[in-house]
């Protein structure tokens, strides 16, 4: 391609399906500022639709706990050797990262040594993992774009030059066109006169493996004793025979691609740890939030994490709202009377939805993706 003096090329790196979402947003708005801007980096499906090179898929880039880390250093090595050796020869003075710290932070510095432009999306969850990584970011990233009201404070003090521009999942629900309840059930000959139990066990492999089979045994008890049918929502690149194979019987439904519906017509959730338990709580959905790993990560993790809730619901809402249960707490028993609890008490069950009703409250007005482009557009267009 020949470039003219208005022709921009940035690096966009998002290393997970929840980054892609919000990658692609992001594209898609900045597109409209600069239909010259040339885009590469890592990403997925919705990010490549909106024009974007992909150097990396997501999904070579899934990577859970440190045992897996360890095991994909050489791979990781080399997709850092291809992004520099791209900056370099694209002679590209800007980077947009977006979450995946762990990833994220490694090459920023990199990154950084060579002169380019730092840009942060969705920030790492510093309030979580303690100051250090504060005081890493304050000397790597030149501009932080947040998504929570209260990260902007804490930029603030920090010195470090910050701006909120709303959380995404606001904009990406608005915008959503819904399937009515009744052609939902009908499209997946759901039962219409029993309520949804349903299970969000990870985007990745090894999230399913490790928490599906427990979470299921629970739900077939639930689902008995309270008259429910299992819905499992499927991630896109997740196989269904992974779920049958580790799964006991198979008296539950897949469905891929229609979370939010699943999510608004619900009765119950057990979700994994992560922005699914956000997504849920937007929609006031009750829910249990469960997380496993492998025992290194967990050990490690827990000497490093700072905040006593692990589900971001609880976190943003300051109090324990939903029940979670980590580690060895995944199990039948624990999953079932947690669930239960809220099942059979009426009373209950409508004050955790009353209070998951704040939730949307706190994430404010839709148009992160534009105010965010705007932002990028007038940092790229001065640098």
């Amino acid at each position: 391609m020949i470039e003219n003096e208005d022709t921009k090329q940035i690096m966009i790196i998002a290393g997970e399906i929840s980054g892609d979402l919000i990658g692609a947003s992001l594209i898609r708005e900045l597109k409209k500022l600069n239909g010259k801007l040339i885009i590469c980096g890592i990403g997925g499906d919705r990010m490549k639709a909106e024009g974007m090179e992909l150097l990396f898929h997501i999904s070579q880039m899934a990577f859970l706990g440190l045992t897996e880390i360890i095991r994909h250093l050489p791979f990781i090595r080399k997709v850092k050797h291809k992004l520099i050796d791209e900056i370099k020869s694209k002679k590209i003075k800007n980077v947009v990262l977006i979450d995946y710290p762990g990833f994220n932070l490694n090459v920023a510095a990199k990154f950084k040594s060579m002169g380019v432009q730092i840009i942060y999306y969705v920030s790492p969850q510093l309030w979580a993992w303690g100051k250090g990584r504060v005081n890493k970011i304050k000397k790597l990233v030149d501009k932080m774009l947040v998504v929570f009201p209260f990260e902007e404070q804490l930029y603030k003090d920090k010195q470090v030059e910050v701006e909120f521009v709303g959380h995404p999942l606001v904009e990406r629900i608005n915008e959503y066109e819904f399937l009515e309840r009744e052609k939902f059930f009908i499209k997946f000959n759901l039962d219409p006169q029993k309520e949804i139990l349903l299970i969000m066990p990870g985007s990745r492999k090894q999230e399913v493996i490790k928490i599906f089979p427990e979470t299921l045994k629970a739900a077939n008890k639930l689902a008995k004793d309270f008259n429910m049918q299992i819905v499992v929502a499927g991630s896109p690149n997740i196989e269904d025979e992974i779920f049958y194979t580790t799964g006991s019987g198979k008296n539950f439904k897949i469905i891929k691609g229609f979370n939010y519906e699943l999510m608004k017509y619900s009765k119950f959730g057990i979700i994994k740890s992560g922005t699914s338990t956000l997504e849920a709580g937007y929609f006031a959905l009750p829910m249990v939030i469960v997380y496993k790993t492998n025992v290194l990560t967990y050990l490690v993790g827990k000497k490093l994490i700072k905040v006593k809730n692990l589900g971001m619901v609880n976190i943003l809402l300051g109090e324990d709202v939903v029940p979670e249960l980590i580690q060895g707490e995944v199990s039948e028993s624990s999953i079932y009377q947690k669930c239960s609890r809220f099942l059979i008490d009426e009373t209950a069950y409508t004050a955790i939805r009353v209070k998951l009703k704040n939730v949307r409250e706190i994430l404010g007005a839709d148009g992160a993706s534009k105010k965010a482009a705007v932002a990028i557009n007038n940092l790229i267009n001065e640098y």
